[in-house]
């Protein structure tokens, strides 16, 4: 990445817009699958979180639906719920760990 990225409590101050960005852009540097692998499994649960209780349970039937809500995972209140995924990703792997 060209940029530094913050660590701890510099991450909390950036809005979940960027934290999907810079998450997502350090996947696409490290190649990593798995984040994307688990971002979309992660997707139902804060979906749960902002009130959508019905879908707590990843379910590949609804893989389509999955997929539409993976490309506006950084916005609005989807990003607001995976804000510690996306923290929890760049803490542990901005560094190269």
């Amino acid at each position: 990445m060209s940029d530094v990225t913050p660590e701890g409590a510099e991450l909390d101050q950036l809005s979940s817009k960027e934290l999907h960005d810079r998450a997502m852009s350090l996947a696409r540097e490290r190649r990593d699958v798995g984040f994307l692998w688990d971002l979309l499994r992660a997707i139902p649960a804060a979906a749960a979180a902002r009130g959508e209780v019905d879908r707590a349970q990843f379910d590949l039937l609804h893989g389509l639906s999955l997929l539409e809500e993976f490309t506006h995972a950084g916005e609005g209140d989807l990003a607001d719920a995976l804000r510690p995924f996306y923290i929890e990703y760049l803490s542990e792997h901005a560094k190269g760990t």
